[in-house]
């Protein structure tokens, strides 16, 4: 089955996952740890994205990463007089959209909103890794090792309900140690 189609036929629990996922495996672009969003991978399990304990977790994790962006921004501003738009990098531009995943967030999910969310970060942590992925035509090893991520994540939900989300957490937690990897890779190179 299709991403889009496993998207589109996915439960609450499985969209929740499914963007959390998404994003999880982008934190290493945003600064924080990796254990930051793990309270929202337990409200997933202790009662679903509805459960009140999700907005409250969000929230913290944001505030958390917030911090660690603000942190990071702080440790690499610019010393050269080049103008704003000369000095975005591919990783710039996959930091921002990690970012606007975490924004876009809902804070009181719903089916509608969270498979809006779900397909926006989908889609954005492809895209992170196509400007980070060192084939030249975008369509690299690091994107198809994503795109299979988002489809076993997916797919293990909807094949193991709440089950599914350990084995869905080890996905992310593995595509969160490549990304990490690639991003201190790029920053090796820059030195």
């Amino acid at each position: 089955m299709s991403l889009v189609d496993l998207i589109a036929q996915a439960d609450e629990r499985g969209l929740a996952a499914s963007g959390l996922a998404c994003l999880d495996r982008c934190v290493p672009l945003l600064g924080g740890d990796d254990e930051v969003l793990r309270p929202l991978w337990s409200s997933l399990a202790d009662g679903g994205a509805d459960s009140d304990a999700w907005g409250e977790r969000l929230a913290k994790a944001r505030a958390e990463l917030d911090s660690a962006d603000a942190d990071a921004d702080a440790d690499s501003a610019p010393d050269s007089g080049l103008g704003a738009e000369a000095a975005v990098s591919d990783e710039d531009r996959a930091a921002a959209l990690a970012r606007r995943m975490l924004a876009a967030a809902p804070d009181d999910p719903c089916a509608s909103a969270l498979r809006a969310w779900a397909d926006a970060c989908s889609a954005a942590a492809l895209q992170i890794h196509r400007l980070l992925d060192v084939a030249a035509d975008g369509s690299g090893p690091l994107v198809a090792a994503e795109l299979r991520r988002q489809v076993a994540v997916l797919e293990l939900l909807a094949g193991r309900g709440a089950g599914g989300l350990r084995p869905a957490l080890e996905v992310s937690t593995e595509g969160r140690r490549v990304l990490r990897a690639v991003v201190s890779r790029r920053a090796r190179g820059r030195s």
